[in-house]
């Protein structure tokens, strides 16, 4: 099964996520589904989520965050990223320019029958599938040359779309321009219990992250002890509550320096932190640079 869709989602401060596996269903007769909205973001449509198909997601125009797995990151303009089945991951664009989009092509990566994906001329693509379970972005070459093709698919029918997207995923599965998303190999548990305690977390961060969140307060929400919380956290995240919350805070800051006039000084604050000095050792921890570097830099770095 593969499925072809344009959509446009937000993760704001006030969203109320949820987090569930979605179903992707065909119409009728066809192994693949098109849709296309060329709405206004619809600010209540983000929300944490997985599901069993892999996801190819090229957004030509936009401003986001991008979470992936323990991926956190600020993208501006456009991204292509692949994401492996049953990898927990956000909507992606905050808003979108003039005549911007986020298509999107879920498929089971048997989507064509058994025989066909294990014959040997497949093998490369199946590497990619494997890749995927950590989340990949890609390069900025590949996402021009990849890009226009994932568009041309919602214009294209039967046999000569599902070819075309054999090539994508074949010149996907050969080039060495991308980069694992989740490259320490920490993947989340996918449980219903797991899934339910860090849709519970995270949207209680993503609500508060710009103010002080004890271990106390966090730990209560999912009705645990702060030892088994911190315990817990580390092993599904692989990461302290204490560094999400700062990369939150950190990816928060790379929106505000690229798309505001703000002072650093002011956007430290802004974002959470309550000591400048702290605000600069994580950004550049985080980052691996300073902010007023960052911001420098903005237009180079972000494609």
């Amino acid at each position: 099964m593969c499925i072809i869709s344009s959509k446009f989602a937000l993760k704001s401060r006030n969203d109320h996520q949820e987090t569930y596996i979605r179903k992707a269903n065909p119409s009728f007769g066809s192994s693949m589904l098109v849709r296309q909205h060329m709405d206004k973001v619809d600010r209540q449509n983000a929300f944490w989520h997985f599901h069993p198909e892999l996801e190819l997601v090229y957004v030509n125009k936009g401003q986001g965050k991008t979470h992936i797995g323990n991926h956190l990151s600020y993208f501006n303009n456009s991204q292509l990223i692949l994401i492996g089945a049953n990898l927990p991951h956000n909507g992606f664009a905050d808003r979108l320019t003039a005549n911007g989009s986020e298509t999107t092509v879920q498929f089971k990566s048997d989507f064509l029958g058994d025989h066909f994906v294990n014959v040997p001329e497949m093998a490369n693509v199946l590497a990619l599938f494997t890749r995927a379970e950590k989340g990949i972005r890609f390069g900025i070459e590949t996402k021009k040359i990849v890009g226009p093709k994932i568009d041309m698919l919602l214009e294209l029918q039967g046999l000569k779309r599902v070819i075309l997207f054999l090539e994508i995923l074949d010149y996907l599965a050969n080039t060495e321009d991308y980069i694992l998303l989740n490259a320490d190999g920490i993947a989340f548990e996918t449980n219903p219990q797991d899934s339910e305690k860090i849709k519970i977390i995270y949207k209680y961060i993503n609500a508060n992250f710009q103010d002080h969140i004890t271990l106390e307060e966090i730990a209560d929400k999912v009705s645990m002890t702060v030892p088994a919380f911190c315990r817990y956290f580390k092993k599904t995240t692989g990461k302290t509550f204490t560094q999400m919350v700062n990369e939150y805070r950190i990816v928060h800051a790379t929106k505000l320096l690229n798309e505001s006039q703000m002072s650093i000084a002011d956007i430290c604050y802004e974002c959470g932190f309550n000591n400048f000095s702290h605000f600069n050792k994580q950004f550049n921890e985080i980052t691996g640079k300073s902010a007023s570097q960052y911001r420098k830099e903005i237009r180079h770095i972000i494609q």
